[in-house]
């Protein structure tokens, strides 16, 4: 069984990392570039964002039994062949394991502009993931034939 408290943590986790770094939103591309604090803020915040939706991705997989991904870009991809979320959707973010792996991995390669970039045209992505595994932990609820989470 999908473990919803679990979720919600998650949710919760890329909800306040994407709630920072639509603040740095009010920087100026240069203000943004000439503090690298803002760099490392943004790129902490970024990481984290994407391991949250990946733990999300890969516990709803395997709690489903939809098989076991082999990597990141697969979790997104199962995600959206069970309509987790849309297949549009899966597509459109399927480029998260990537950046998720150049951030950890490729690390020294990762530019202030790209973290500026990211914030200033894909959070939306995030929001819209919480959005729909929000809407998907109320589907679990009522399959299981609960209409409140126990912890509420």
């Amino acid at each position: 069984m999908v473990n919803e408290e679990l979720l919600d943590e998650r949710l919760s986790q890329i909800r306040t990392a994407v709630l920072r770094l639509s603040r740095m939103k009010a920087f100026s591309r240069e203000d943004f570039l000439a503090n690298p604090d803002n760099f490392a803020i943004a790129e902490h915040h970024l990481r984290r964002s994407l391991e949250a939706l990946f733990d999300i991705g890969r516990h709803i997989i395997a709690k489903k039994g939809y098989g076991k991904p082999e990597n990141y870009k697969q979790i997104i991809e199962k995600l959206g062949q069970y309509k987790v979320i849309s297949p549009d959707f899966a597509h459109k973010i399927q480029g998260m394991a990537g950046y998720r792996n150049r951030l950890v991995h490729g690390y020294v390669a990762v530019s202030p502009e790209e973290i500026y970039s990211i914030i200033e045209n894909r959070l939306d992505n995030f929001q819209e993931f919480c959005t729909v595994i929000a809407g998907y932990i109320e589907e679990n609820l009522v399959e299981n034939g609960r209409k409140n989470r126990p912890y509420e």
